[in-house]
């Protein structure tokens, strides 16, 4: 895809979102849409459902998973643990202090990742922080997590481990918004690129 076109799927929904916004709830934008571009275009924005789903069975404390989807959405199915703060009111005073933060990872996820990728534009145009983006959305994580494809026995033996630990996970996480992680044991984890340190920042509706 033309970069001039990647940048208008971005950009022309966040000036929609802003545009909708009281003004005295923004905040001066710290990036040029030539940096927004390139932080787009490194995909760093982004953690794999395979990285969610160890941390949630983990119960890794610096995992918060934040649901943008409308509140009926949320009700009717949301991954364990996530906190629900609607697009449109991600501005909100109250959010801030959830959205403004270096402790934890924020993972905006939605059902693909367009709505989740506003989210974090929104955040990074405020100098905010350690807030990222689920891969793919609900709509990969099913696919990935809940509904692995099994690979040929004659797959790489990291393609074979990779498998058993989304069909592990996806039994884990198979209650959806009501499972209990506290009795569970993280499947053991395929090779995955290390997570940099908080203070860098990573980048899916």
């Amino acid at each position: 895809m033309k970069p001039r076109l990647y940048l208008a799927m971005f950009i022309i929904p966040l000036g929609l979102i802003l545009a909708a916004v009281p003004a005295d709830t923004t905040h001066p934008y710290k990036l040029s849409p030539k940096d927004l571009l390139e932080h787009v275009n490194s995909g760093m924005q982004y953690f794999s459902p395979d990285e969610v789903a160890h941390m949630i069975i983990s119960k890794d404390p610096s995992l918060v998973l934040i649901d943008v989807r409308n509140e009926d959405e949320y009700e009717k199915f949301h991954l364990p643990g996530a906190i629900n703060i609607p697009l449109s009111s991600l501005l909100e005073e109250q959010w801030k202090d959830y959205i403004h933060q270096d402790l934890r990872y924020n993972v905006f996820y939605s059902n693909s990742t367009v709505n989740a990728n506003q989210a974090w534009m929104l955040s990074r145009q405020l100098g905010y922080k350690n807030n990222y983006v689920l891969q793919g959305g609900l709509n990969y994580w099913v696919e990935t997590i809940m509904n692995p494809e099994k690979p040929a026995s004659t797959s790489p033996d990291e393609e074979i481990a990779r498998y058993n630990f989304r069909k592990g996970a996806g039994q884990a996480l198979g209650g959806g918004a009501d499972v209990e992680t506290s009795s569970q044991t993280a499947p053991e984890l395929p090779k995955i690129a290390p997570r940099p340190q908080k203070k860098r920042v990573q980048g899916g509706c």
